[in-house]
């Protein structure tokens, strides 16, 4: 009998990738808010990420939890939208540690999301997981607050790993989407100062990091997801140009992206901070990426 591994908000994103990769090795339980046919290898279950379900029989002597759960933070940061983004985190990581509290026999290894926006705005100097300074302000107290309902189950004897995911950049969905179609309305220049650092992964590579740390029994703790060449925004900018055989961008100063924000319901953040984030750990641990370099990762997505 394969494995099982349970994967929450298995619908999104990056869950859909996850499903994708995992499902011919291992028979994968998938916790999703909208109901979908099971197929061969993947078995659905429509969760709230707040109540125990039918699912709950799943997690006994599962091979790996991986909880992807959270409101997408590509919403302005009005009172609900902030109460939304607390509350889809901490409650479905709360709940999936009473889950397996009670298991007979427990998973052998729970990943929880995280987020690398964790760490301070830094042009020049690498956060790694030894060396990063943790930031402030909404995004950050986020990231805290959903890392300490993680740890607040520490004690299960479970091995634990927290993925600090930098942005993923995938064929259906994620960031590329608005990014190319800003490229080809001719927008796709220069984003506020331009010298933020940006650190990203290709979504294969994230699939692959997850794996590696699934069958690594010696991986636990904090692990910056993200590819080990950040770059800066100008340069991902003119790469992805390049890409899409676009001959020009408009830059975009401060204001203007404010104002664009605001007319489609998000926040610049996304775009502004600079993000210098390098994934030491999985450098140490031997673990290659398929896509080190950004030239690669976007002559794959486009």
């Amino acid at each position: 009998m394969r494995p099982t591994i349970i994967i929450t908000a298995a619908n999104g994103f990056i869950g859909q990738s996850l499903v994708q990769h995992l499902k011919d090795n291992y028979r994968v339980v998938a916790l999703v808010r909208t109901p979908l046919p099971s197929t061969p290898n993947v078995t659905y279950y429509v969760w709230d990420g707040r109540t125990v379900g039918g699912w709950k029989h799943e997690f006994e002597g599962a091979f790996a939890v991986i909880n992807l759960a959270g409101k997408s933070v590509n919403c302005r940061y009005n009172e609900p939208n902030k109460a939304a983004i607390y509350s889809s985190r901490l409650e479905s990581t709360y709940l999936i540690g009473k889950v397996i509290q009670s298991c007979t026999v427990k998973p052998n290894v729970w990943l929880n999301a995280a987020s690398a926006t964790i760490y301070a705005h830094s042009l020049d100097k690498p956060n790694t997981e030894a060396q990063g300074i943790i930031g402030t302000g909404f995004s950050v107290d986020v990231c805290q607050q959903w890392e300490a309902a993680f740890n607040a189950y520490n004690d299960l004897g479970v091995r634990q790993i927290v993925l600090r995911t930098a942005i993923v950049l995938g064929k259906k969905g994620g960031v590329m989407t608005p990014f190319k179609r800003l490229a080809y309305l001719g927008m796709g220049g220069k984003m506020g100062p331009g010298n933020q650092q940006f650190s990203w992964i290709h979504e294969l590579d994230v699939c692959r990091a997850v794996e590696h740390l699934l069958l690594n029994e010696t991986s636990s703790g904090v692990y910056n997801i993200a590819a080990p060449n950040p770059i800066r925004q100008t340069v991902f900018a003119k790469t992805l140009r390049l890409k899409l055989h676009i001959p020009f961008g408009i830059p975009q100063p401060k204001w203007l992206l404010e104002f664009g924000a605001r007319i489609i319901k998000t926040e610049t953040e996304l775009i502004l901070k600079s993000r210098y984030v390098i994934p030491e750990r999985l450098i140490q641990e031997g673990f290659v990426f398929q896509f080190p370099e950004i030239e690669g990762c976007l002559k794959d997505l486009t």
